[in-house]
């Protein structure tokens, strides 16, 4: 730690860091619009100015070190003023468009004017019209509001891996804009929404549909991966209006993926409002709730083999009702899966323990096994990506060539060829396994899977070399609840023996329409109808995940709580 002084008051703070990171380390405010804790430092804003001793003029504060017995002044007459002034050059080319805009109520431009601006302009001239730019479907563009302040183009080139947008011309014609005319073809394109200070770009899904002080807030985790990334849901009345993301610098930073961002559409199509009983004539009549009970009562009392077959998406309070359930008929009802897990619980606690902060930590080497880390996890793909941005060290993909955002050498391996490779049998590939500081190695879902015995390949591989950490990218988010709840996948047997089928919140696909019979009584629990759903007897509603309380298991074993809104 370092002495430093701020308004003639000492401070301790660690060094190596920025002036404008100093002051927020100590709780003061500084004004900015460049800068980003997760982007690299630009300095072309100016809004951060302070005074420090023995220099003669204000410096940009983002960009400046922290040295010891700094002396720091953050709100002297000379300050203040020179924010004023680069307030009052940012608002000249600014429409005076607030009413209208998405970004207003939430708007970094409006705050900091209000604070730190003046009340009045000293220019009268005609203002600057800039062309709109086609992002794509998500990202609305309005570019005369836009005030150059590079952070949608430090993202795209340094996490998003798209360089997409740069900025155009020079001085006071200067722009943001694409080189060549193309979409923001990216899985985190929605992030810019986020980063961008004014209203330049604002999601389109979201447009004019409300006001930030008509939005209710609560906050979950993202469903559609097995990361876990922190988000807030946003509510108007009962409807799901928007998505962002929750700063959790342990997870997914202040980064969201797309699907985590614009799925919530989902959400409001095709919901199941009343419980349906199919009728001899192959037609659905709604029965009432107590109807259903005295059904199910009268087939518990028949003494039938019951299989209830989840999916990997429900919460652990769903799972451990459901055990309880399934333990009191004991030989009559089976808890089971539609997803096949080769991984034991044990396994899963001794090796499998990993955080995702631990990818910061030093590691020169890393080998993703099956996987394709650009759509199976974007956030870890992001943490790669910056790594690579900042350090050097070799990433070997052994499976299927992808288009990746960072450089990989791909290799085709059978299984005899991964084992041979981990022996040291593989000159090239073993020599950088054995030889790198705590290799990481992430396994992809498909080789989950398929693979029966991959516990004894991942653990062989910690014997090998002990500093080795694994990450399984699971494909849905309550995966590892399952493997910690020990439920296993359903089997041939079960289906062969089962008489009564209940399947909870199953896809429509080829896994869950292979269970079902004409000769079995089928209850179909979901909260969406769909094509395969005419093909059960009983269709019940049930609440779906933002409507309840849940807790989820994510890939690192972190256990996250969901609220209802």
């Amino acid at each position: 730690m370092i002495k430093i002084k701020i308004n003639n008051f000492e401070f301790l703070v660690k060094p190596d860091i920025s002036v404008l990171e100093a002051c927020n380390y100590v709780g003061i405010n500084i004004p900015r619009f460049c800068y980003h804790e997760i982007l690299s430092v630009a300095g072309n804003c100016r809004m951060c100015l302070v005074e420090i001793e023995k220099t003669p003029k204000p410096i940009a504060s983002c960009a400046f070190p922290v040295l010891n017995n700094m002396q720091i002044y953050v709100d002297t007459p000379l300050v203040k003023k020179a924010r004023e002034n680069v307030l009052e050059i940012l608002l000249l080319n600014h429409p005076l468009d607030c009413p209208i805009c998405d970004q207003a109520g939430e708007c970094d431009l409006q705050d900091q004017t209000k604070v730190y601006g003046g009340d009045f302009s000293r220019f009268f001239l005609r203002k600057k019209g800039v062309e709109d730019k086609d992002c794509g479907p998500l990202i609305k563009t309005i570019m005369t509001r836009c005030i150059c302040c590079t952070r949608c183009v430090r993202f795209g080139t340094e996490i998003a891996g798209v360089e997409y947008l740069g900025t155009l011309n020079r001085g006071g014609s200067t722009e943001i804009g694409g080189y060549i005319s193309s979409i923001f073809n990216s899985e985190l394109s929605g992030n810019v929404i986020d980063l961008c200070p004014v209203g330049a770009l604002t999601s389109k899904p979201y447009a004019f549909k409300a006001r930030p002080w008509e939005i209710r807030i609560t906050e979950a985790i993202d469903l559609t991966d097995s990361t876990g990334s922190n988000i807030y849901v946003n509510f108007k009345e009962s409807e799901i209006i928007r998505v962002l993301p929750k700063n959790n610098f342990d997870i997914n930073e202040s980064i969201i993926s797309d699907k985590a961002r614009f799925s919530y559409d989902s959400t409001k199509n095709q919901r199941i409002q009343s419980i349906f009983e199919k009728s001899k004539l192959n037609t659905f009549q709604n029965i009432n709730w107590q109807q259903l009970l005295n059904k199910i009562d009268v087939l518990l009392k028949s003494k039938k083999k019951i299989v209830i077959v989840v999916n990997d998406e429900l919460d652990l309070e769903g799972l451990n009702a459901l055990k309880v359930f399934a333990n009191s008929y004991s030989t009559q009802v089976k808890l089971r899966t539609i997803n096949n897990r080769n991984l034991n619980n044990n396994f899963v606690g001794s090796f499998l323990s990993n955080k995702i902060s631990e990818m910061k930590e030093v590691s020169n080497f890393y080998f993703l096994l099956s996987s394709n880390l650009r759509i199976e996890s974007s956030i870890l793909n992001t943490k790669l990506r910056v790594k690579v941005f900042n350090q050097t060290f070799k990433i070997i993909s052994g499976g299927y060539s992808f288009k990746s955002t960072f450089p990989t050498e791909f290799i085709n391996f059978n299984l005899s060829e991964i084992i041979n490779t981990f022996e040291g049998k593989t000159l090239d590939v073993s020599k950088m396994f054995l030889t790198k500081k705590s290799p990481m190695i992430f396994v992809g879902e498909s080789l989950i899977k398929r693979f029966s015995k991959l516990d004894i390949l991942l653990s062989f591989f910690k014997r090998l070399m002990p500093s080795t950490k694994i990450f399984c990218i699971k494909g849905s988010c309550n995966s590892s609840g399952m493997e910690f709840s020990n439920i296993t996948a359903i089997c041939k047997n079960d289906i062969q023996k089962m008489e009564i089928l209940f399947t909870i919140n199953l896809s429509d696909n080829i896994s869950s329409r292979r269970f079902l019979s004409k000769n079995k009584k089928n209850f179909l629990f979901d909260s969406y109808g769909s094509q395969v759903a005419e093909m059960y007897d009983y269709i019940i509603p049930t609440a779906n995940c933002f409507e309840m309380d849940g807790t989820y298991i994510n890939l690192e074993n972190r256990a996250q709580k969901i609220y209802k809104y």
